[in-house]
């Protein structure tokens, strides 16, 4: 699909990788200029490697969106290197497997510092932005953890529980200037979060097996197929899609 993001400035926090780091691919291939936001400046670097035939179009941008003051910095810079700001995609996160009994503050607080928190303020540093060049898109996102309560992750179902409604939220204000909110709520996908995940596991080929079982599709979703909904999402494409939760889950949400 054509896309048309020619003359549109996109910036993807959590960039530097898995879902973030596909979809900026997609975007730079329909003509974006994009920013990739992360906190490690060698990630940072090789996936400016791995774009490198967009060298043009494409910066790294280094930033924390735990933290407000970041959030606000790593928007400011993206415009000022770009000349505006179009689509803003909240990409970054964490996951986290433990029983509520074993979870402490510190972690609670983390997981949802990055989750929600940095989701929450760079939409908030953005929408002036995203005002000033007359609308745009926000996709943020989610999980089907985000719908429905998963075993073990009371921390991460919390954080992203907050970032499906906060966006239905944000939609009903944002629209007024022009700039469609949504998000996405994947299941498993192939990442370096799930290759973590593997490496943690006692036996990985069988905790894969299991995983990709209970998708009634029969397998977990590949980067690409959660990236083109990413992407027809900033779309002109998805004009009248608002405030909407779109699952890529392949079914896992409608057992």
């Amino acid at each position: 699909m054509n896309y048309q993001f020619a003359g549109k400035v996109a910036m993807i926090t959590g960039g530097t990788s898995g879902i973030g780091l596909e979809a900026a691919r997609q975007l730079l291939a329909q003509g974006a200029k994009t920013a990739l936001i992360g906190r490690q400046k060698e990630k940072g670097q090789m996936a400016l490697l791995e774009l490198a035939s967009y060298a043009d179009h494409v910066c790294f941008i280094q930033g924390d969106v735990s933290s407000v003051n970041q959030c606000q910095e790593v928007v400011e810079k993206t415009a000022a290197q770009f000349g505006g700001l179009d689509i803003v995609i909240n990409a970054a996160g964490i996951y986290m497997e433990k029983i509520i009994g074993e979870v402490t503050e510190d972690e609670f607080d983390h997981i949802m510092n990055i989750n929600i928190k940095g989701t929450y303020f760079i939409c908030k540093s953005a929408l002036p932005y995203l005002r000033q060049r007359g609308g745009g898109a926000i996709i943020n996102v989610s999980s089907d953890a985000g719908i429905n309560g998963n075993c073990l992750c009371t921390a991460y179902c919390a954080s992203k529980g907050a970032v499906t409604t906060f966006t239905k939220a944000l939609s009903l204000e944002s629209i007024h200037y022009g700039v469609r909110a949504n998000c996405i709520c994947p299941g498993d996908v192939d990442t370096p979060m799930l290759t973590q995940q593997l490496a943690e596991a006692d036996n990985p080929e069988e905790y894969l097996r299991d995983m990709a079982s209970m998708y009634p599709i029969g397998r977990i979703a590949k980067v690409h197929e959660v990236a083109h909904v990413i992407c027809f999402l900033a779309s002109d494409h998805a004009s009248f899609v608002n405030g909407a939760v779109w699952t890529v889950d392949g079914g896992l949400t409608a057992c």
